[in-house]
């Protein structure tokens, strides 16, 4: 199976501003997209998985405490498995590909943070495909109060 994997990107700042990009990005496979906006830093968006779907990941504006767990099995997860865990923000114009197979959990890490998503999937096939676990399953979110 993929592993998770960044693209990176770069930022160019000059007289009239800020240019943020990510040129190697390939989006030949995106099908659509969505904005997350999340005001409040204590609340916490997890788990949510796909067994087809892909997903791309990019900081438009703060930070976010973003985690992934590759499930080992869909109807009774191994409380055991172990999160990947990245902090990813708008100063480091990077994307982040999660593959299909896994579970993605984030908390933002500053209020009004803003996170880009990007999937594989068209709406109607992703919430054919839509898992949810537990927010207290393979994190614990305590440690990353900023």
């Amino acid at each position: 199976m993929p592993e998770l994997k960044f693209v990176e990107g770069g930022i160019s700042v000059d007289f009239r501003g800020q240019i943020s990009h990510v040129n190697d990005l390939n989006m030949s496979e995106i099908e659509r997209f969505y904005i997350i906006h999340q005001k409040d830093s204590s609340i916490i968006r997890a788990w949510h998985a796909h067994q087809h779907e892909k997903k791309w990941f990019y900081v438009v504006k703060g930070s976010f405490t973003a985690t992934f767990v590759k499930v080992d099995n869909w109807e009774n997860p191994s409380p055991a498995l172990q999160a990947e865990i990245f902090q990813l923000n708008a100063q480091q114009s990077k994307v982040l590909l999660v593959p299909e197979g896994y579970a993605n959990g984030f908390k933002a890490n500053e209020p009004d943070s803003i996170l880009l998503v990007f999937s594989n999937k068209i709406l109607s096939e992703a919430v054919k495909d839509s898992w949810r676990y537990d927010k207290e399953m393979w994190v614990d979110w305590s440690q990353y109060v900023f």
